[in-house]
């Protein structure tokens, strides 16, 4: 089978691999939409801390398709069933694992950096990935191409449940990339009041109005705290998410903020540019909360799935190419080129 496929040390390849065999405990996968992310890019320019030199992997964790094969004691489960999968998995007794949060498990495993991952056509499932709840049962004439972003918009849920957005409240999200518009599609899904993208892109900003924005500024010439006044009546923020790299907008996102505001560092910023300075007493004298999330839980992955089989976050807005999976070469061309919003392939 084809797949596409990373060597720690560099080297980025699509070639034919074998496909994988299961043990009794184990589910057999057959691929039937996956999306590439920014992190299997990025795996492929800098490597990850999980890896040894050497080691090779297929990419891809954004992903759901048919069950092909089931182990004989595996229960539940069944052939030509579909299912979503979420990605992340833990040693299954720290603290982070005991309160359902595998994403933060010092130990945690992953499809497409600790195991094998979905750009391809089959994925073996291990016995932690099915025994710790992570395969969730799709519902009938599902689309394909929008629950393989099931596993982004978890992402987008676990930051925004970390600073209790609501309904009726201002937001702003810093970036209008492809995880900044799923922010906004789930802020609205929430019932927020105000929804501003900020953004140095037009055509971005232009993408986030149509998906649900109620103000877009550009915040390369524009006074971004002129315009948040001005559409807040002065009041300012009640959350501010950053989902762009930038150490800048850490402390003007929190400078933004009216009283019992909250900021969430969505995105991870550069190792050598990883300290922000924070006014201490914007955050004393307004009583904010600062607060960072990294990935998705299975509950987030679940609440996600549910989101979009409904229809009320409507993701395959921030899909700009298709691809079938023997395109794989096509696909991340695309991507390490930088072009479009969400690529996914599909079977």
């Amino acid at each position: 089978m084809t797949a596409a496929t990373f060597t720690q040390g560099g080297k980025f390849e699509i070639r034919e691999v074998v496909r994988p065999e299961i043990a009794k405990d184990e589910i057999l996968l057959r691929v039937k939409s996956t999306s590439i992310c920014g992190t299997d890019t990025k795996i492929i320019r800098n490597g990850h801390r999980k890896l040894k030199d050497g080691d090779r992997i297929v990419l891809g964790h954004e992903f759901a398709g048919v069950i092909e094969q089931v182990g004989a004691s595996v229960k539940g489960f069944a052939e030509g069933q579909a299912v979503g999968i979420a990605p992340n998995w833990g040693c299954g007794r720290c603290k982070p694992c005991q309160r359902g949060m595998a994403n933060y498990c010092a130990e945690y495993q992953a499809f497409g950096i600790t195991r094998d991952g979905s750009h391809t056509q089959w994925v073996r499932i291990p016995s932690a990935v099915i025994a710790q709840g992570n395969i969730r049962p799709l519902p009938d004439n599902v689309s394909w191409s929008a629950v393989s972003l099931a596993e982004p918009l978890s992402c987008v849920l676990g930051g925004q449940t970390a600073v209790g957005l609501s309904a009726g409240e201002s937001v702003l999200v810093y970036g209008a990339g492809p995880m900044g518009l799923l922010h906004i599609l789930a802020a609205r899904a929430a019932g927020a009041a105000v929804i501003i993208a900020a953004d140095l892109n037009a055509s971005r900003l232009a993408m986030a109005r149509e998906l649900g924005a109620t103000h877009a500024v550009k915040s390369d010439t524009e006074d971004i705290h002129a315009r948040v006044a001005e559409i807040t009546g002065g009041e300012w923020l009640d959350v501010v998410i950053t989902a762009v790299p930038v150490p800048e907008i850490v402390p003007e996102g929190l400078s933004l903020l009216g009283i019992f505001g909250r900021l969430c560092l969505f995105a991870g910023l550069p190792k050598d540019r990883a300290i922000a300075g924070l006014d201490g007493n914007l955050i004393h004298y307004k009583n904010l909360c600062v607060t960072g999330t990294t990935g998705g839980c299975n509950a987030d992955y679940a609440k996600a799935l549910g989101l979009i089989t409904s229809g009320a976050v409507p993701v395959e807005g921030i899909i700009s190419h298709r691809f079938s999976l023997e395109q794989l070469s096509e696909a991340y061309e695309t991507a390490l080129a930088g072009r479009g919003m969400k690529i996914v392939l599909t079977s």
